[in-house]
């Protein structure tokens, strides 16, 4: 995919991988309710890279979760269904809808509650793009000369209740000899027989993977790898990644090592001493996770290593590969704390610094779509940008402020008893609840209801008095903390800059108005409400970035005029903001409408330069305007005015000198 020019941003690793997943929405039925849970799955599977096509057979095991007459299955809209037959091998009538992804089969004598029965689904398909994917746009599985991939969000195999449904599998599958598969569970690897033929003229190998602890292994990656092994710390770990990227194995394994063991502290044991770390394509999502996998899209593979994207990923084997969510309504039991272990492991290696920035990116993505409670968060489909926005970043800050409330001791007992009970188990809300106010000693009712069950985040503001009070003792100061939301309670870090040592003061907040008196030795100077940014809170900076992040969802989506529209609420909040200037242009440029956005590329210039990357990049896009209005020595001027930065931020500096050496021309639309 060619470089496009609204990509530049800060390094909000994490939150940049989990967005592109932003842009899709599953069809209804994902918030039907459960009727049957699968127990196992028997699937053999042929790969024919060269002619993108799969051919496979599926025995599913299924149990009934009430009375059932129709087994309903989420199925690839790619993969033809020749043939489903049941335990005796009698063949069963399947009816296949497109319009929601799904295989249904009668059940001739019908499946009595809490009865088990066995199902086999014959099917063929070709792999090779998005159209027939399970979430519109997004290419999830593909069978191809380079590299296949058969993500479980793929819907691959026949799925029954996606992210929910925990399940044991053993997955054979058969290859060119020249393709290494990797998998989750027990591995073993076999020549293929002759006489069962060759793909293209090809040798085959068919490799076979068993995972026999209840979990999610429906993912199969297969290629030509460089590996990288490391026993370090009783790890067995893996890496495979493209030969482009072999430079960049072995610190991405050490990284790998470091971040898993510090879960392992954290959290306790993963359900395996196992981990592949995986390079993927770049045409899928950004990351993946099963069973002792960690999944990257290749363009997270980068030589300053991504380590935050990195820990995200690792942190799901414990989050979603062993304790998974109950319902959809329990998804942040997942994504978010897969999101908070990112931010922990990142104050472990970065300080507080480091933890103030991912802080910062979750707040906004906290509240850019603040519209519906997290536990109301089902009403939402799966993959859109209100869902990923509160499970991910709501549910990681949830947790955030947690820690602030119980102290940190009690905070990483609470997690560490949780991993502990619910280790290869579903779990709901109130099941942490639970532990959670075991761990603090009292009932966290206020606490929940606030930040689980409603919206909203309070702005701070502050007004006092500074009293001196004399002979040498120094000052009083008088004041009350207020903010808007009548149900607020929190306790809230009060920062007293003096002339003196700095002073801190626990603030309990409760209402609109929560009065305090802190007493100083030094003269006040300065007072900042929650200096580190231990609650969820709105704010000026908030609001301007939560209005770009639901902009650049709309520019995914196609929608330039709802992006625009975003794009200036940012600017309402800061007319100075480079930033938003700059998203403004990059949607103008989309449109073609050139004048208005070297306007704006300007104005983004003369702004106030946050984040600093936009300059080298405005004079890049201006660079780009001059060449396609024909104006060759205006567009080198911004050239080697981008090179003057000495900023290359994704690539800035090669792609100015290459608009040095050949004029940028406009591609062709494929359409």
């Amino acid at each position: 995919m060619a470089f496009q020019p609204w990509r530049p941003r800060r390094a909000l690793t994490t939150c940049f991988a989990l967005l592109l997943l932003l842009f899709v929405a599953l069809p209804g039925w994902a918030a039907e309710k459960l009727r049957l849970r699968v127990d196992d799955y028997q699937i053999d599977a042929e790969l024919t890279p060269h002619t993108h096509r799969i051919a496979a057979r599926a025995k599913v095991k299924f149990t009934a979760l009430e009375d059932l007459n129709v087994a309903s299955f989420e199925l690839n809209n790619a993969m033809r269904v020749n043939k489903v037959s049941d335990a005796t091998g009698k063949p069963l009538s399947a009816e296949r809808v497109t319009q929601d992804f799904t295989v249904r089969v009668q059940l001739p004598n019908g499946l009595p509650k809490d009865s088990s029965t066995t199902l086999t689904f014959d099917y063929e398909g070709v792999l090779d793009s998005a159209d027939d994917s399970p979430v519109q746009g997004l290419k999830l599985a593909s069978v191809n000369d380079d590299t296949s991939y058969l993500l479980y969000a793929g819907r691959w195999f026949p799925v029954n209740g996606y992210g929910l449904n925990r399940f044991t599998a053993t997955i054979n599958i058969t290859v060119p000899a020249h393709m290494v598969v990797i998998g989750s569970g027990k591995q073993t690897v076999a020549d293929v027989p002759p006489k069962k033929g060759t793909a293209g003229g090809l040798p085959l190998k068919a490799y076979s993977f068993v995972w026999d602890k209840p979990s999610f292994p429906g993912t199969i990656v297969a290629g030509q790898f460089q590996e990288f092994k490391s026993d370090e710390a009783g790890l067995d770990l893996h890496v495979f990644f493209k030969p482009v990227h072999q430079n960049q194995g072995a610190v991405y394994a050490e990284t790998a090592v470091k971040e898993f063991t510090y879960y392992v502290t954290l959290y306790g044991p993963a359900p395996s001493t196992t981990l592949k770390v995986v390079e993927i394509p770049d045409d899928t999502v950004p990351t993946a996770w099963a069973p002792e996998m960690a999944v990257l899209a290749s363009r997270g593979i980068t030589e300053k290593i991504n380590y935050r994207l990195l820990a995200n990923t690792i942190a799901h084997q414990w989050w979603g590969v062993s304790v998974s969510p109950s319902s959809r309504d329990d998804w942040w039991l997942d994504d978010g704390f897969a999101r908070y272990s990112e931010a922990l492991y990142v104050e472990d290696a970065a300080g507080l610094a480091g933890l103030e920035e991912v802080v910062k990116d979750m707040s906004v993505g906290a509240l850019a779509y603040d519209t519906v409670p997290l536990s109301s968060s089902a009403k939402l489909d799966l993959f859109s940008p209100e869902f990923q926005s509160l499970v991910t970043d709501k549910g990681a800050m949830i947790l955030h402020m947690l820690r602030w409330v119980m102290g940190g001791a009690k905070f990483n007992s609470m997690m560490r008893t949780f991993a502990a009970k619910y280790a290869g188990k579903p779990a709901s809300m109130d099941d942490f609840r639970a532990i959670a106010e075991q761990s603090y000693g009292d009932k966290l009712t206020w606490f929940f209801s606030q930040w689980l069950d409603s919206t909203g985040a309070p702005e701070f503001k502050t007004k006092y008095t500074i009293y001196r009070l004399g002979s040498g003792k120094g000052f009083r100061v008088v004041g009350e903390i207020a903010q808007d939301l009548d149900l607020f309670r929190m306790p809230v870090e009060l920062k007293i800059d003096t002339d003196g040592k700095t002073e801190n003061k626990r603030i309990e907040v409760v209402g609109t108005n929560s009065p305090f008196s802190v007493e100083t030795f030094g003269k006040p100077r300065r007072i900042v409400i929650d200096p580190d940014n231990r609650v969820l809170k709105n704010s000026t900076e908030i609001k301007l970035r939560a209005s770009i992040m639901r902009g650049q969802a709309l520019v995914q989506q196609g929608d330039l005029a709802g992006a625009l529209s975003e794009f200036n609420k940012a600017i309402e909040v800061n007319k100075n903001s480079s930033l938003a200037h700059y998203r403004v242009a990059e949607v103008f440029f989309l449109q073609h409408n050139y004048q208005a956005a070297a306007n704006a590329y300007r104005a983004s210039l003369n702004g106030d330069g946050d984040p600093r990357w936009t300059e080298v990049w405005c004079h890049i896009q201006l660079g780009k305007i001059f060449d396609l209005t024909g104006q060759r020595e205006r567009a080198t001027n911004e050239y080697r005015q981008a090179l003057q930065t000495n900023d290359n931020t994704q690539g800035a500096l090669d792609e100015a000198r290459k608009y040095l050496q050949k004029p940028f021309e406009q591609a062709k639309s494929s359409g």
